[in-house]
């Protein structure tokens, strides 16, 4: 109620202010005052100028300021993620320049062709060879823009190459779970009705398929450096969005649609840290879809290592269908009756 009530506010103060121009307008034409507007118009002219130089010196200071706090200076954490940049650089190079000589010749036709005594506006209805010229070379340069962005698309969403890292990521709110599979290379299979949340299958794995048996379920995703990674996405619930900002790389998360798309990271977090200057330096994976109000929240770690690192991690992880069941792990040692009494006395209350 409060933020409308300001909206309110300000609205009417800028229709009391519209309201007074006019009619300061209507009682100097009235009064045949036109020296009045046309000295208003002077100042408005020059104003308009103003405004220009200002503005343009401001987009300068900006980009100076806050340039070096966004991601570009570090460069892409990915290969492909190159590409993307290349074509953010040139869409950015090619309306910047739109930009500047239109709003250039706007501001500058304004204040150069304002009213004057003895000349008289001249203006055509219709010019071919103009309306040409400005609708065929803006289609020309989106076009091209536009096949620059499906030939990414179509690589990045396309097949993986054969010895691609399989990750499969599943968002719910408001966290990420992250699967591998085991040595088969296979991931098992899924089924929206085997979701148990106190058994721990909170991804619905089906571990009547022998596919499942070795995969591995993580809340951080590792990866190797220098080889291709493939990410299975998924979501549980709602829609949320796959937002890896530093590989240049984002896809939705539908539930009941895997998604896929892939990359190869070609610095390792280390190498990142130094790179940034930041020795607290992580990547992230976010949320790019409002997913609910907790939202914000929906953040995940991607640890980029050495092949060596990133196999020894996955060495040391146990497969969920034994932490699911402890008793079915094979490499589970079994309890000594010495142990069993010392687990049982520290339960038990001692009896005096």
């Amino acid at each position: 109620m409060k933020e409308l009530l300001i909206i309110a506010i300000v609205i009417m103060v800028f229709l009391v202010i519209f309201q007074i121009a006019k009619a300061s307008e209507y009682v100097s034409v009235l009064k045949g005052e036109d020296k009045t507007r046309k000295q208003t118009n002077k100042i408005n002219g020059f104003l308009l100028i103003s405004f220009l130089i200002l503005g343009l010196i401001g987009v300068y200071v900006c980009n100076e300021w806050f340039y070096p706090k966004t991601l570009f200076p570090a460069g892409s954490a990915s290969v492909e993620g190159e590409k993307i940049d290349l074509m953010l650089y040139i869409t950015i190079g090619v309306t910047g320049v739109v930009f500047l000589i239109t709003q250039i010749l706007l501001f500058w036709f304004s204040f150069r062709y304002q009213e004057k005594d003895g000349k008289k506006a001249f203006f055509f209805p219709h010019n071919t060879k103009l309306e040409l010229l400005w609708t065929t070379v803006p289609a020309i340069f989106l076009t091209v823009l536009v096949v620059f962005g499906l030939v990414n698309w179509f690589k990045m969403t396309g097949e993986a190459p054969k010895n691609a890292t399989l990750i499969e990521i599943t968002g719910h709110q408001f966290a990420w779970d992250i699967r591998y599979p085991g040595k088969d290379g296979v991931l098992g299979k899924k089924n929206y009705r085997l979701y148990n949340k106190p058994s721990g299958n909170t991804l619905g794995v089906d571990f009547q398929d022998p596919a499942s048996l070795d995969d591995l379920k993580t809340t951080e995703m590792h990866m190797p450096v220098n080889k291709p990674v493939k990410l299975v996405i998924g979501a549980m619930d709602v829609i949320h969005d796959v937002g890896l900002p530093h590989f240049r790389m984002k896809m939705d998360a539908v539930p009941g649609i895997p998604t896929t798309m892939w990359f190869t990271p070609q610095y390792t977090t280390e190498q990142m840290k130094v790179r940034t200057g930041n020795v607290n330096f992580r990547y992230e994976i976010s949320c790019d879809q409002v997913c609910g109000k907790s939202h914000f929240s929906m953040r995940g770690i991607i640890v980029v290592e050495t092949e060596g690192e990133y196999n020894k991690w996955l060495d040391a992880q146990k497969p969920d269908y034994y932490a699911m069941y402890p008793d079915k792990d094979p490499t589970a040692k079994p309890a000594t009756p010495d142990t069993t009494k010392k687990l049982i006395a520290a339960i038990l209350p001692v009896k005096k």
